[in-house]
């Protein structure tokens, strides 16, 4: 009996196994339609998947090294914002009014950055209430040295980061733009959160500046804090030469939807909303972009207050030479802290200025050049594409040019400028919608 069984199991023992052997030899067995691989495939295959894992762990390494990076920098800021603290406590203590309007000088290599503080220094009436800081990226000994030889008539200090950013491989020959606007984020945070101002004032070591330079930010400040609709004064008129402007005018300030720069002033506010993105390069496109704008505006000059002597710099000087050294720089000390400037608010200055512009009467551009109609000393022209907009401002000698649809000095699309001694606004109709970022 006990032989009977053990024959029995070993039979289905026996069966298990050949039918186990059967299916994996089948499985195995290559299929009819399917071509067998050669070495050669499966090598490349393989190299293709190192490959693919060699890239995706430069990758990680590179993610760490900057993780490692920005905790570093970080690091130091903290750091060095407590120092700031403990050695600045002069500056915060005094600025608990928020009247002090500091000047924030950003300075890299150029030695000559002694011409723009000799005119800042020369024309402040009050040190207490106009610290003057200057932040130096770059690390040029040199520059450092003249920096230094000021002593304790400015507030000195000094970018941690001179590491060198990453850039995308197709702007790595505007790498210096990156390092600016590292340098920008960096020292606008030491201005108004470390040291505690409420305002700044924005300007770089290749600009002189006006007499009048201090009053007119002092005098606009109130203006920018209370209207909601301005986020910057500036101190720049980008049509500013010479013709353009009504130099027996250097009192007139308007408002303007382009971002100026080169000498400007914003709120801690602006700052706080601004800080927590700000942009990793082109700083000042990037400020110009709608989503930053939010249809707000800046103050400008007739005449401007700034004017710049860096002929070289990370654009090359290729700006300077075709545009820039023709700005007018104002000469006037005009007393604008005596003059009402409550017109500059939005809801006193758009219907005065949109009626002026809309009932004065309009010629084209031929009438305009050959001077018809000498009579009237404010004319305006219209146009209605982008296209016609460029070729009015080249026969006419303006800025051609738009960032974010928004024409240089422009005004809900109005830019006003001189003209063979006449005011002339170039402007769109009358039923205008607002700014076409594709322009």
């Amino acid at each position: 009996m006990r032989n009977q069984v053990f024959v029995a199991l070993a039979c289905i023992c026996s069966f298990l196994w050949l039918t186990i052997i059967f299916i994996i030899s089948k499985e195995r067995a290559p299929q009819q339609n399917t071509p067998d691989l050669s070495l050669e495939t499966r090598l490349k295959d393989v190299e293709a998947e190192l490959s693919r894992q060699i890239k995706d762990n430069k990758q990680l390494l590179e993610n760490i090294t900057n993780i490692r990076t920005n905790f570093e920098v970080k690091l130091r800021e903290v750091r060095e914002a407590e120092e700031l603290k403990s050695n600045l406590s002069s500056p915060v203590q005094v600025n608990k009014d928020g009247d002090v309007i500091p000047v924030l000088l950003f300075a890299c290599n150029r030695v000559s950055v002694s011409k723009a503080l000799d005119e800042l220094i020369s024309y402040r009436t009050d040190k207490e209430k106009y610290p003057i800081i200057v932040s130096q990226d770059c690390g040029h000994k040199e520059t450092a040295n003249v920096i230094a030889s000021y002593g304790d008539q400015i507030i000195s200090i000094k970018q941690p980061d001179l590491s060198e950013p990453v850039v995308p491989a197709k702007e790595k020959k505007f790498r210096g733009y990156f390092k600016i606007a590292r340098h920008y984020g960096w020292a606008l945070n030491q201005t108004l959160n470390v040291m505690g101002y409420k305002q700044v004032i924005i300007v770089e070591d290749d600009l002189e500046v006006s007499p009048d330079f201090y009053q007119y930010f002092s005098a606009t400040l109130p203006i920018l804090r209370e209207d909601k609709s301005l986020w910057c004064v500036s101190a720049w008129n980008d049509n500013g030469k010479a013709g353009l402007i009504d130099e027996k005018s250097p009192e007139l300030l308007y408002r303007t939807d382009f971002f100026p720069g080169l000498g400007w002033m914003i709120t801690k506010d602006l700052w706080d909303e601004l800080s927590i993105k700000w942009a990793r390069s082109y700083w000042d496109d990037w400020m110009r972009e709608p989503v930053q704008r939010k249809n707000r505006a800046c103050i400008r000059p007739e005449i401007s207050r700034t004017k710049t002597f860096g002929k070289i710099g990370v654009s090359n000087g290729l700006f300077f030479e075709k545009h820039l050294k023709f700005i007018v720089l104002n000469s006037n000390n005009v007393k604008f802290m005596d003059m009402d400037l409550s017109y500059l608010l939005k809801d006193n200055y758009d219907k005065r200025y949109i009626d002026e512009v809309y009932k004065t009467e309009a010629l084209n551009l031929q009438e305009i050049r050959q001077g018809h109609r000498p009579e009237l000393k404010v004319i305006r022209l219209t146009y209605r594409t982008r296209e016609e907009f460029k070729r009015f401002s080249k026969m006419l000698g303006i800025m051609d040019d738009f960032k974010s649809g928004v024409p240089r000095m422009a005004y809900r699309g109005i830019v006003s400028f001189m003209y063979k001694g006449r005011r002339v606004y170039l402007a769109p109709s009358a039923n205008w919608k607002g700014y076409d970022p594709k322009w």
